[in-house]
């Protein structure tokens, strides 16, 4: 079981997260959207989605710098394991918690608000709640770390991480004596890959970087005859 849901599992979960996405592009482009409800609440929206923003934004871009950095180019730089994970806990853990405040102030939102709830589908609550739960289990984690402060632990991750993506048919084994936390983490977050296609999720992969060339203004035009 271990060796399914440590060696197998991320395959499945990445592929799902991949041709999903596709496939939905192309079937319905026009559900690419976060289904906005900023005219409900407002202010308590514009908070927490700033707060669960950065936090998301920090904490992934940590995860990727982190696990898939060569342990060699850390070396390179002089950056020794106890350091790099102290980094980790400091910044991970002002992120999680950034995160975390963000994510309850929209998740009450959600749940409590009834008109923000009967504009919510299963899947917005659902997804939103599996943030939260991903996010204290990361920062659960932070306890058990702050007991391998050799940084040692950590490299056994950036093995896996690095032994998923090279097609290492024993990644599953270097996080086999791992604590249960980190184990429940990963799976959780793997799962959310899994998901990620069929939610709101998916607006994270329509950043509009074509607006950083197209003209400032837009020209609108009404029909020939039409009163505009």
């Amino acid at each position: 079981m271990h060796h399914f849901l440590y060696g197998i599992y991320p395959y499945i979960a990445l592929s799902v997260l991949a041709i999903g996405s596709i496939a939905r592009y192309e079937r319905d482009p026009f559900t690419w959207k976060s289904s906005s409800s900023q005219f409900l609440r407002h202010k308590q929206l514009i908070w927490g989605s700033v707060f669960f923003h950065v936090g998301v934004l920090a904490i992934f871009g940590g995860h990727l710098v982190g696990l898939l950095t060569p342990l060699a180019i850390w070396d390179a730089l002089g950056v020794s394991h106890g350091t790099k994970q102290l980094i980790a806990i400091v910044l991970g853990g002002v992120a999680g918690i950034a995160m975390l405040g963000g994510g309850l102030m929209l998740a009450h939102r959600r749940l409590f608000d009834a008109r923000v709830r009967a504009t919510s589908s299963f899947a917005d609550t659902a997804i939103l709640l599996m943030l939260i739960v991903q996010v204290v289990l990361g920062l659960m984690t932070i306890v058990v770390s702050l007991g391998h402060m050799d940084g040692e632990e950590m490299t056994k991750f950036m093995h896996w991480a690095g032994g998923i993506f090279t097609f290492d048919s024993d990644a599953a084994a270097y996080i086999a004596d791992v604590h249960i936390l980190f184990k429940l983490h990963i799976f959780f977050g793997l799962t959310i890959f899994l998901v990620f296609p069929f939610t709101r999720l998916i607006h994270m992969l329509s950043a509009p970087v074509r607006y950083l060339w197209r003209p400032g203004y837009q020209i609108v035009r009404t029909r020939k005859g039409k009163n505009q």
